[in-house]
C-alpha cells in the first residue's frame, strides 16, 4: 500500500543489526519505501527501541505479532532478517496472506536476487532470496567473467571481522557455504562453484575481504582484456548501491600451470583450463547503522532495500490506476 508520499509500506522481521540497518536504510534513505512495522521477539532489543523512537510501530511477538498489528494490512513487502529455520516458519504464514517476501537468511525458499546481475528476473516472484553477504559480494565477479567465457571452475572466499558476524551468521554457516556455492552456479554462471566464510578475530576489526578464482579455458589475451573491462564495469554497477565495493587491485590473469590438478575442481564436461582469473574485493559498511567494517551486513542491507525498490513501482502501479482496487 501506498502511503500520503507514494512509498510503498514494508516490515522488517529480526531486530538485530540486520534488520536495524534495513531499518535506518527505509527510513533515512529511500524514496520509493516508507516503515511500517519493526518485528522482534526480544522486547528490549536496540532495534525495537530504536524504531518506536522513529515511531514505526513495533511487536515483540514475531510474525503473529505483525499479523495482528492493525497496519498489517497496509503492509505489501516484508524484509525477512533472522535465520534460514525462523523464514520457513515466516514464509509458511505471510505468503498464504499475499505479501512480497524478501529473504536474506540462507534458507532459499525462493530464487536467488543478485541485484547488479538479475534485478529485473524474478519481479513477480512471491518469495526472493537474497543468496548471502559473500553470495552478493562475489556473484557479480562470476557472472561478469562468465558473460565474457565460460567458467568451469569458480571458488569465493569470504573475510568478514568475527565481530560483524551475529549469533545468526554463527548458526547459518553450512547454509552460508551450500547456498553461496549453489548461487555462483545459478546466477553467476560457473559450471561448478565452492564458497569458504573465514571469520577473521583481528583487533581492530578488519573491512571485508573477498577473494574470487575463476577457471577459464582460453589463452587469447584479447578475451583477457575484455574479462578485465567486464569486471571493472561489474564492480561501478555494484558500487551504484554499496559505494564501498572496490577493486582492492588489478585483476590478475595467469597461466595454469600443466603441472596443478585443476580437473579434481572442475565438472569434466568442459575443455581443461588455461588460466586462472583471480579478484581481489574489499567492501566497506556505509555505517548508517552498523561500523564500516561491516561491509558484509551492508552489502546485504544495501542489496535487499535495492531491489525493494526495484519493485516498488510494480506493486505501486495498481494503486495509481484510475478506478484500480487493491
Amino acid at each position: 500500500m501506498n502511503d500520503n508520499n507514494g512509498a510503498v509500506t514494508v516490515a522488517v522481521i529480526g531486530s538485530g543489526n540486520i534488520g536495524t540497518d534495513l531499518m535506518i536504510k527505509v527510513v533515512r534513505h529511500s524514496r520509493k519505501l516508507c516503515m511500517g512495522a519493526m518485528v522482534g521477539i526480544h522486547p528490549d532489543s536496540d532495534g525495537l527501541a530504536r524504531a518506536r523512537g522513529l515511531g514505526v510501530p513495533t511487536t515483540s511477538e514475531g510474525v503473529q505479532g505483525l499479523v495482528a498489528l492493525p497496519n498489517f494490512g497496509q503492509i505489501d513487502v516484508v524484509f525477512d532478517a533472522t535465520s534460514a529455520k525462523a523464514h520457513a516458519a515466516n514464509a509458511a504464514v505471510l505468503e498464504p496472506l499475499g505479501k512480497r517476501l524478501i529473504d536474506l537468511t540462507p534458507a532459499a525458499l525462493g530464487p536467488f536476487v543478485v541485484p547488479a546481475v538479475n534485478l529485473d528476473a524474478h519481479r513477480d516472484v512471491a518469495n526472493v532470496n537474497m543468496v548471502t553477504c559473500g553470495g552478493q559480494a562475489t556473484i557479480p565477479i562470476v557472472a561478469a567473467v562468465s558473460r565474457v567465457t565460460p567458467v568451469a571452475y569458480a571458488e569465493i572466499v569470504a573475510s568478514i571481522a568475527s565481530k560483524s558476524a551475529g549469533p545468526g551468521t554463527r548458526a547459518n554457516i553450512d547454509e552460508f557455504t551450500e547456498t553461496t556455492a549453489h548461487a555462483i552456479e545459478t546466477v553467476g554462471g560457473a559450471a561448478r562453484g565452492k564458497a569458504i566464510i573465514i571469520l577473521n578475530p583481528a583487533e581492530p576489526p578488519l573491512i571485508m575481504r573477498d577473494t574470487v578464482l575463476c577457471l577459464i579455458s582460453t589463452p587469447d589475451p584479447s578475451v583477457h582484456e575484455a574479462i578485465r573491462a567486464s569486471i571493472r564495469a561489474m564492480v561501478g554497477d555494484v558500487a551504484t548501491y554499496v559505494p564501498g565495493y572496490r577493486l582492492k587491485q588489478d585483476v590478475q590473469i595467469t597461466a595454469v600451470p600443466d603441472d596443478q590438478p585443476v580437473g579434481t575442481l572442475t565438472t569434466g564436461e568442459s575443455a581443461a583450463p588455461t588460466h586462472q582469473v583471480s579478484v581481489f574485493l574489499e567492501i566497506e559498511g556505509a555505517a548508517h547503522y552498523l561500523p564500516a567494517y561491516a561491509g558484509n551486513l551492508d552489502i546485504m542491507t544495501s542489496a535487499a532495500v535495492r531491489y525493494a525498490e526495484s519493485i516498488a513501482d510494480t506493486i505501486a502501479a495498481p494503486a495509481a490506476s484510475p478506478g484500480a482496487t487493491r
